[in-house]
């Protein structure tokens, strides 16, 4: 299969960036797409070119560090996946893909395809933790919780703070990472003890961040890779209510 690529190439936050076109060949059906990014790369070493600067990690959709936007989408053509689980079969032969950058001023390009989601980070460490006294390890069914109440949290706690709701939202709003984070918690007894306190504080520091606000238009839900329901942030939103009235 041959490619036309189009990629945003941008040295730092402070320059400008534009487009650039490439062209791969030969590449299989059966290629990660950032295994054709490899490919790309190596090409361009080759001939004395700086390569592409894109992030990734672990490569098995669990990290969340291979944000890409790909053809005006959060992580390409398919649902419920990250970059890295994308094949370059769900593309067609000698079609062009354009590949961009997640688009949010809180999270600022550091060079080409990499962007700096450290606000994340700041919004975890604001509140998205629970205290507990060191010691011994208690036994797992020391504290009862309900199946349903479990398996909430479980689902929250899937996402892996890959920016893609923020990238796709119109107001580049970080809610439906904030609701996953707080439901992990609000619905497990342990969590119960600083739920007020978490909330607010979560919220505080992502308005501080410069995310927007949520209008409800599930752009984030349809592009979640892990399939984060927006429920949570309707949980979200009844946590931080009842946390200001009290």
């Amino acid at each position: 299969m041959d490619f036309t690529l189009k990629i945003w190439r941008q040295e730092n936050a402070r320059t400008k960036g534009q487009f650039h076109t490439y062209h791969v060949t030969g590449i299989s059906p059966d290629c990660s797409f950032l295994e054709m990014l490899d490919i790309l790369n190596q090409q361009l070493i080759d001939k004395i070119e700086k390569p592409v600067c894109f992030d990734h990690d672990c490569r098995e959709g669990i990290c969340g560090a291979c944000s890409l936007y790909i053809n005006g989408r959060p992580h390409g053509p398919d649902d419920g996946i990250t970059t890295c689980q994308l094949h370059m079969r769900r593309f067609s032969d000698k079609s062009t893909i354009v590949i961009e950058p997640w688009r949010a001023r809180p999270f600022p390009v550091i060079k080409d395809l990499i962007v700096d989601r450290s606000a994340f980070d700041k919004i975890i460490a604001a509140g998205g933790f629970i205290s507990v006294s060191t010691g011994g390890v208690p036994d797992a069914n020391a504290i009862p919780v309900p199946k349903e109440n479990a398996e909430i949290a479980m689902d929250a706690a899937a996402c892996i703070g890959c920016g893609a709701c923020v990238a796709v939202c119109k107001n580049a709003s970080a809610m439906l990472f904030v609701a996953a984070k707080v439901s992990q918690f609000a619905k497990l007894p342990q969590g119960r003890i600083e739920a007020k306190e978490r909330v607010k504080k979560m919220i505080a520091k992502m308005d501080e961040l410069g995310f927007g606000s949520c209008t409800n238009t599930g752009a984030c839900e349809a592009e979640c890779p892990k399939n984060i329901s927006i429920s949570h942030i309707a949980r979200l939103n009844r946590e931080y209510l009842a946390a200001k009235i009290r």
